[in-house]
């Protein structure tokens, strides 16, 4: 049975031609929602061949994550770009070897299984590295592959709440304060992407793969900032403050005499002193409290009332053109379709236009960054399960069609 017989794409559609600093690169992507398999978009963004191993029933549960439009995900046309999609069942012994050869063929492995699973089914690192010794295999976990929490069931959310980041979160008279998206795994996908670039550069220097255990609490655990120091050495444990910051002031939201919100922030004591002096305020420019952010973080009130009466007096239009005329520090807070219409957005080609199969044109984020020498793209959309099964188990990895077709029929590949 060929491909196009079950998505209506041709089964040896290849992806354009990769460019980026991982061009020849190939990654198994055998993760699921969502850091595993954002750390293999990134890869697949800069040049990886990215062979996406999903369940040949279930799939990858992102699929199902999210607003849909004709039936079709959108989420996972972001998160499945840049990726061919088989369908393989790894429990399954016969799938298992089939893993395993495709595995000595790559140069990276991303899974998130619960720590001991690929053990179970004989796909360990011991005998992956056996058969390919160059092979990076990242392994996402919520808490890690030893210790009391390894096996737990583990999400993002959970680690959103340990790390520090939920205590931090929300008004001060409020509760602890969840994100609404996968902030967690969203920062946890980016280090394992680095981790992933990291290990291949040390591979290129002695020839040899290693094993990666990323935990999603470490990455948001360290976004979050210094509070495990200072609760360390101070014994202190910040407390939320709502939109305001510890370390300066103004900083907040304010609300724009046409309905909008803008966000100010003055890290910086000369973005301070332009602010106030631009608000009417210049005589507080001279206290002496007003010359640090912990000094002014102090006086929220006072400069959060000077800030706020001038910006609710003004039209968000105005506020943006005079802040930007005083040199001082202020963005509107958008909605994601204001994002579209950011001249600056525009002007980096922070969202790209992408053509798709099923939907026709769309835009969506670009990839993270940009390189002068090396730049990588969005080269494909998130396919359906099992799209590019046949033309890589038959026409790469040299299986024989009726075998292929055997397996099919039995559910171990889809």
């Amino acid at each position: 049975m060929s491909t196009s017989s079950r998505t209506g794409l041709s089964s040896d559609e290849r992806l354009p031609a990769a460019v980026g600093p991982l061009a020849g690169i190939r990654v198994l992507d055998a993760s699921t929602i969502l850091a595993g398999p954002l750390a293999a978009q990134i890869l697949g963004d800069f040049g990886a061949d990215v062979l996406k191993i999903e369940h040949p029933e279930r799939g990858d549960g992102l699929r199902g994550h999210g607003l849909a439009k004709n039936g079709h995900p959108l989420w996972w046309k972001v998160v499945g770009r840049n990726k061919r999609t088989i369908g393989l069942h790894l429990g399954d012994p016969e799938g298992a070897e089939v893993f395993r050869r495709l595995a000595a063929t790559a140069d990276v492995v991303i899974e998130n299984f619960r720590p001991g699973t690929l053990e179970r089914w004989g796909l360990g690192y011991d005998v992956l590295s056996a058969d390919n010794p160059a092979l990076v295999l990242l392994r996402v976990t919520g808490f890690g592959q030893r210790g009391p929490y390894a096996t737990r069931p583990a999400f993002g959310t959970l680690v959103e709440a340990m790390s520090g980041f939920a205590h931090l979160t929300g008004a001060p008279d409020g509760p602890p304060t969840l994100p609404p998206f996968g902030l967690a795994d969203s920062i946890a996908g980016i280090a394992g992407a680095a981790a992933v670039a990291m290990a291949l550069v040390h591979r290129a220097l002695d020839g040899s793969g290693q094993e990666i255990d990323l935990d999603l609490l470490s990455p948001i655990m360290t976004a979050v900032g210094p509070g495990v120091l200072y609760a360390d050495q101070l014994g202190i444990d910040l407390e939320r403050t709502g939109n305001r910051s510890v370390n300066n002031a103004p900083r907040n939201t304010y609300r724009t005499s046409d309905g909008h919100w803008v966000a100010v922030s003055t890290s910086a004591d000369q973005i301070a002193a332009r602010v106030l002096e631009l608000v009417g305020h210049p005589e507080v420019v001279g206290e002496p409290w007003f010359a640090t952010g912990r000094g002014r973080a102090e006086h929220a009130d006072l400069l959060d009332g000077f800030v706020g009466g001038w910006i609710g007096a003004h039209t968000r239009d105005e506020v943006l053109e005079a802040f930007a005329a005083a040199g001082a520090a202020v963005a509107p807070v958008y909605r994601p379709s204001d994002l579209l219409a950011d001249p600056q957005v525009r002007a980096l080609d922070l969202i790209t236009e992408v053509e798709d199969p099923d939907l026709g044109s769309m835009r969506m984020q670009n990839v993270l960054w940009r390189m002068s020498r090396t730049p990588g793209r969005v080269r494909s959309t998130g396919r359906p399960p099992g799209h590019d099964t046949d033309a890589v188990l038959i026409d790469e990895l040299g299986l024989d069609p009726d075998a292929v077709a055997d397996l099919r029929r039995r559910g171990v590949v889809r």
